[in-house]
């Protein structure tokens, strides 16, 4: 019925533009028709920067609300108002979604400058179907301003003061590419785009592959296994060779840095690109590539013994999966134009105390960088084992199954988590600019409106609020929140330098893999499986792994050009 009411919007403002008082428009003589704007291809290819061309066949302004770049080079950027008259021809390169099947275009009278967007936590089509396309909706306005970073094309802001006309809907179907060489239970569907959860699965099944290799002198297998913090562990330095061979392969300004952590060495990898615009501002992508060391040679798999010790030789979830989705974003935007210094770290000492990414923010920024800013801090860290996998633990573990968070893990789906800081208490937003940015892109670039609900705990108990509100919003199957206490790498930005943070996760503490042996890539795959499910889609475990590394890849790295616009600064500060 949804799809209906839509369809039927969507004629009738296409229908109607043209005729008095339809839609309200003051001089119906200048208000464009759909058919009047010609789109050069007529369908664009999903997720990958496709060359469009604009002309008119009236006089018209047409809002693009995507990101896009000057096809002659220059920054990227979140949208423009092109004008254009009869005969103009206007070529831009546009990233449309991924995830998505089709884009949006507002087409208004020329020289119309105030455009109505959609709210954060809304897709264009929810704003269609609500009939935001008519002046006098809840619309929040954006104003076309001149370019004053060099480019031609018009830079959208908040229209503060402004009000928005009624404006004509034109869409334009997207298509993903797929690659036939993988099927379709292999994650055909995320196998291709500027970035693509497929890409990120290879690097992950890479790194954890365990095939054994007698010509390996390090750790005896093909893959990089063993990466334990320390002076005398060989697989650890191998890693290190490897993963700042591959960020200097991208033409990555790469630093290897060494510093003391008590009585043992440890090593950060960070690939830089210097920004343009502003390159004392720093934004920074990261990882931790260090997994959990055996305490003892006891550790064991504890499907054979039933008992969880401590202690991993491959940690394909924690962090291998957040290391491969650090090395695709860092490939797509090593080749990009940036405003800003983008930073691509593999940090080291995670499981020991977050001791690497401490170094790097109290250390390397704080005293030898002292002039640098760093704006904003994306982390990953045991994300994939989440949606739209699910549906109770594999082997029939016996402990029950309870995240980090609290949720019981005998509900259908494994919640995607979207965390944020820093936040002083659990009863508001702290940080309301990073939150809308996190909603806005997971509601309509992402494609996960649907799942995805805001989580705040007013009028829930501080220890339970995350469950109470989870369980009362109808178990969302992606929440994104502000977190008070942070387990992980964005700690030391939020506690050393007071940036504003995002990250990303799934299942931690319910993961009975967590720390253990049995974190490999199919144990990863078994937790994902819900082909034997009585609910939702039937899929393989490879197949929903690639579709959760494409939704979180893609997020993270449209996070990216985001906060290169505009970052998203400390509401404390």
């Amino acid at each position: 019925m949804a799809g209906l009411a839509r369809t039927a919007l969507l004629a009738l403002l296409m229908f109607c533009a043209p005729l008095s008082g339809c839609v309200g428009n003051d001089d119906d003589a200048t208000m464009p028709v759909a058919d009047d704007l010609n789109v050069m291809p007529d369908v664009w290819s999903a997720g990958e920067w496709t060359r469009v061309t604009f002309s008119a066949d009236a006089p018209l302004s047409v809002f693009v609300p995507h990101f896009l770049r000057d096809v002659t080079g220059g920054y990227v950027q979140n949208g423009t108002v092109l004008d254009l008259q009869i005969g103009d021809k206007v070529e831009i390169e546009v990233l449309p979604s991924a995830r998505l099947s089709d884009a949006t275009l507002l087409l208004a009278p020329i020289g119309t400058e105030v455009f109505p967007v959609r709210e954060a936590g809304e897709s264009w089509g929810s704003w269609i179907a609500r009939g935001g396309a008519l002046a006098g909706e809840d619309n929040t306005p954006v104003l076309a301003t001149p370019n004053d970073e060099g480019g031609r094309l018009s830079l959208m802001r908040p229209a503060n003061g402004s009000s928005a006309g009624d404006v004509v809907v034109v869409q334009v179907p997207l298509v993903r590419n797929v690659n036939t060489a993988f099927a379709e239970d292999q994650g055909q569907a995320q196998t291709e785009g500027w970035v693509n959860g497929r890409d990120v699965y290879d690097w992950l099944a890479m790194i954890t592959d365990e095939t054994p290799d007698p010509t390996d002198p390090y750790d005896g297998a093909v893959g990089y296994l063993d990466r334990w913090v320390g002076n005398a562990v060989p697989a650890y330095e191998d890693a290190i060779a490897f993963f700042s061979g591959v960020l200097e392969g991208y033409g990555l300004r790469t630093e290897v840095q060494r510093f003391q952590a008590n009585t043992g060495w440890a090593v950060n990898i960070c690939g830089y690109k210097d920004g343009t615009l502003a390159p004392d501002e720093w934004l920074v992508f990261g990882a931790h590539f260090d997994i959990a060391p055996p305490i003892n040679a006891l550790a064991l798999d504890p499907h054979v013994t039933g008992v969880r010790t401590y202690g991993t030789r491959v940690g394909a979830y924690d962090n291998t999966a957040g290391t491969s989705m650090v090395l695709e974003v860092a490939e797509a935007m090593a080749n990009a134009a940036t405003r800003r210094t983008m930073v691509f770290c593999l940090w080291s000492g995670e499981e020991g105390g977050k001791r690497g990414s401490d170094y790097w923010t109290d250390f390397y920024v704080s005293q030898e960088n002292p002039d640098v800013t760093v704006t904003n801090y994306v982390n990953l860290d045991m994300a994939g084992v989440n949606w739209p996998g699910g549906g109770g633990a594999p082997h029939g573990d016996p402990e029950p199954q309870i995240d980090d968070d609290g949720y019981p893990k005998d509900e259908e789906v494994w919640p995607m988590r979207v965390y944020i800081g820093p936040s002083l208490d659990h009863d508001l937003f702290n940080q309301p600019g990073m939150v809308g940015l996190a909603q806005w892109i997971g509601s309509d670039a992402v494609g996960v409106e649907a799942q995805m609900s805001t989580l705040v705990g007013a009028g829930h108990e501080e220890s339970t609020w995350k469950v109470d509100d989870w369980l009362e919003k109808d178990r969302p199957e992606i929440i994104v929140y502000e977190d008070t206490t942070a387990r992980s790498d964005h700690d030391s930005f939020q506690r050393n330098l007071g940036t504003v943070t995002m990250g990303f996760g799934g299942l931690v503490d319910g993961y009975w893999c967590y720390h253990q042996t049995c974190d490999t890539l199919g144990e990863m795959e078994e937790w994902m499986d819900t082909s034997n499910k009585d609910y939702g889609d039937a899929q393989s475990g490879t197949s929903n792994l690639v579709d959760a590394l494409d939704t979180i890849t893609w997020w993270a790295a449209y996070s990216f050009f985001h906060l290169d616009e505009e970052p998203v600064l400390n509401a404390y500060l």
